[in-house]
């Protein structure tokens, strides 16, 4: 009879650094990690190898290490849930799995910037290993309500030309000239940048 664990070890997909992308998730030395970049390097002499940076997913801190092209890790098996950001009570940012409606509470400092542009009840992505939740993720692009900038000015289009707007989630971010408070715009949360208005 086959343990349960012999059966996840035959699961687990290995991946060999000749295989790099960008944003694969590997247990590296113990550590699940992130490729954030890389590179295959030719010298004139020697062998091949891998140039990498990568991304401590648990604890957000970036390495850089080499490695031989035939060398091979296990792929880190991440769970992406959906869940409903419910709010935030203090330290704590409450969030409900949208499938089983059963609730958990993550600390601040995990949650970092991820909610500064995210409204109560829209839905993220709640990421994990072995059941600890390490990062949440907003959604690519949100659309929120000014609550507050200085007036347009009609006819001004000084090219390139920008103003801070505070947005209703308390976030700030630079717009046109000629965008104004009520106007609801476009953000995308990888860069915090305005798209558009709605």
């Amino acid at each position: 009879m086959a343990f349960p664990m012999d059966e996840i070890r035959r699961n687990i997909i290995m991946i060999s650094a000749g295989d790099f992308k960008n944003g694969l998730t590997l247990e590296i030395d113990g550590n699940v990690v992130q490729i954030m970049e890389f590179q295959h390097v030719k010298p004139g002499k020697g062998a091949a190898f891998v140039r990498t940076k990568l991304k401590n997913v648990i604890s957000g801190g970036i390495i850089e290490k080499t490695f031989r092209p035939t060398e091979k890790f296990p792929q880190a098996r991440i769970e992406r849930v959906d869940m409903q950001y419910l709010y935030n009570d203090g330290d704590l940012y409450n969030f409900m799995n949208n499938e089983t409606y059963d609730q958990i509470a993550i600390a601040q400092d995990t949650v970092g910037d991820a909610l500064k542009f995210v409204k109560e009840n829209e839905t993220v992505k709640v990421c994990s290993y072995n059941g600890s939740v390490f990062a949440i993720e907003p959604p690519l692009f949100v659309e929120l309500e000014i609550t507050e900038t200085e007036p347009g000015f009609a006819g001004n289009t000084a090219q390139g030309a920008t103003k801070p707007a505070v947005v209703e989630t308390g976030a700030t971010v630079y717009v046109p000239l000629f965008v104004n408070q009520g106007d609801v715009i476009k953000i995308d949360t990888r860069t915090g940048e305005y798209l558009s208005r709605v």
